[in-house]
């Protein structure tokens, strides 16, 4: 590798089928992959398997699969055939879904379960912190898909040893299997830290996710209403938003909406005090009921991938607040269609004065909205098949 490549910044993924934002509103360097469909025109009829730890269908699940399903409907749509190996609870799609154990037994199972496939042309292993190690038991070509690193939710989410344990394999193990294969993620963030890791910015690839068109938009709630959605889990730290409501809703008044459900939601029911509505998992109509209706999202989550509620929100012209943390940096611009704050204070701050604020909040709203209606599921399927085609061509010159 030259010195040139060496010393490029941990931004320079390419960025591949992307008509928003463009590299250079990133920082990124948009050199063209070594073979792309310019040069070979689209290839279909490959079998595809992701290796993923869960299904859309599981109620565990997040951003990382919901980028998993779209991807794969749409390799599907353009002629692929794609299968989605996953643990836990699964429904019927219209590309194959085949269920391989449970939330831990599928790592020991995957090997056995994909050799019963029979056979593909590509592997997409989602890295979810703990890797399935699939160059170990498929000498296919590979992606790594990796929709953002854990750093510090290893020692959120597990006791000491086995946090070191999982921060070791996530962050030398799992480069060290794939250092021969693409990696592709969603966001600078993601993509700056997996350069961090050691991995080579020319093998790190980055698509961006979509947002489906929302239904006609409703009226926007003519009282102070605050809405925090998603999955109820300890990073997204929904118990920071209860305690900083306490100080807020003094000043501005109106309700705080928690829709979601998740292992943190008996402690958010126990936790919430006056004016916060704990509604559980909402349907789809009550989703862009809700979103459309608030007058701003809040998000204190500590990391994200990317944060698609966020653009979510965004494309109904709803702002957001949320910290200056990786994945969030990424789908909020800080002043244009949204605010990202350092500390609680400045959270408390933000979130007080843009609810006193009519006019600034009409115009981040209509920002953000201008922004999300131009991210398209069929761009991020657009360039995930170049990254399919990069990735095969790889695999085929090593041969």
């Amino acid at each position: 590798m030259s010195h040139e490549l060496q010393g490029m910044s941990a931004q320079a993924a390419t960025t591949v089928g992307w008509d928003w934002p463009t590299p250079a509103d990133q920082g990124l360097t948009a050199e063209a992959p070594p073979t792309s469909q310019e040069e070979t025109g689209p290839v279909t009829g490959r079998h595809i398997v992701f290796v993923s730890w869960r299904d859309l269908a599981n109620p565990r699940a997040g951003g990382s699969e919901v980028l998993v399903d779209r991807l794969a409907d749409g390799m599907t749509a353009r002629g692929d055939q794609v299968t989605v190996l996953c643990g836990g609870p699964v429904a019927e799609r219209r590309y194959r879904v085949v269920r391989n154990g449970g939330t831990y037994t599928q790592f020991l199972r995957a090997p056995l379960a994909y050799q019963r496939l029979g056979g593909c042309d590509l592997v997409v292993e989602v890295c979810n912190g703990m890797p399935f190690f699939a160059p170990a038991w498929s000498r296919r070509p590979m992606v790594c898909l990796v929709n953002h690193v854990h750093t510090e939710l290893w020692d959120v989410r597990l006791p000491r040893p086995l946090a070191t344990a999982g921060r070791y394999t996530e962050s030398v193990l799992m480069p060290w299997a794939h250092r021969k294969n693409l990696f592709l993620t969603v966001s600078s963030s993601t993509a700056a830290a997996l350069a961090e890791l050691g991995v080579r910015p020319d093998q790190i690839r980055q698509v961006c996710n979509g947002v489906e068109p929302p239904q006609p938009l409703m009226p926007r709630s003519p009282e102070p209403l605050f809405l925090a959605l998603g999955r109820l889990t300890d990073y997204k730290r929904i118990d920071l938003l209860l305690r900083l409501w306490d100080r807020v809703r003094h000043v501005v008044g109106g309700r705080l909406v928690i829709a979601g459900d998740g292992p943190e939601r008996a402690r958010i029911e126990a936790l919430a005090g006056p004016g916060v509505v704990v509604t559980g998992r909402v349907s789809e109509e009550e989703k862009h009921r809700l979103l459309c209706s608030a007058w701003m999202l809040l998000h204190p989550a500590m990391i994200e991938g990317w944060g698609i509620v966020i653009v979510e929100a965004a494309i109904r012209g709803t702002p957001g607040i949320g910290f200056d943390v990786p994945g969030l940096r990424d789908s909020v611009v800080d002043g244009e269609t949204g605010l990202l704050v350092r500390n609680e204070g400045q959270f408390a701050s933000a979130w007080a004065s843009l609810a006193l604020d009519h006019r600034t909040r009409e115009i981040l709203g209509r920002n953000a909205r201008e922004r999300a209606l131009r991210l398209h599921w069929s761009a991020a399927v657009e360039g995930f098949a170049q990254v399919a085609d990069e990735a095969m061509a790889r695999g085929a010159r090593r041969r």
